[in-house]
């Protein structure tokens, strides 16, 4: 038990430092033009901690939502490293605070299901 929280805990403080890291992990073009998609309700965020193509898109938005992917995965991969909890935890973990952070109207997309606005 005491093993469980501390592992929660050393979750909480490296997911307050990955907001951090995955700022860092993206270029400003590639931040922008997923910004403009998510306002456009072209690009979403996904429960596992990745951003996702709700619909369209051409493929400068998509090259970005993969650069941004890209240094998510590497950031989950490293907040595994120093937790113990698995990249898929680490990145489902760091999901609920992006969520927290969409614009009503913006589009998620749950583990289980599709699209949704919030």
């Amino acid at each position: 038990m005491i093993r469980k929280t501390m592992t929660v805990l050393a979750l909480g403080l490296t997911l307050t430092a990955a907001g951090a890291s995955l700022a860092l992990a993206q270029s400003p073009a590639a931040k922008a033009a997923v910004d403009a998609g998510k306002a456009a309700g072209t690009v979403g965020e996904q429960a596992d901690g990745y951003l996702g193509i709700v619909s369209g898109g051409d493929a400068a938005l998509r090259a970005a939502v993969a650069e941004i992917n890209t240094g998510r995965a590497a950031a989950y991969k490293d907040i595994a490293a120093k937790t113990g909890v698995t990249a898929e935890a680490a990145g489902q973990a760091t999901a609920k605070q992006l969520y927290a952070r969409l614009a009503p109207g913006q589009y998620w997309r749950p583990l289980d299901g599709g699209w949704v606005k919030k």
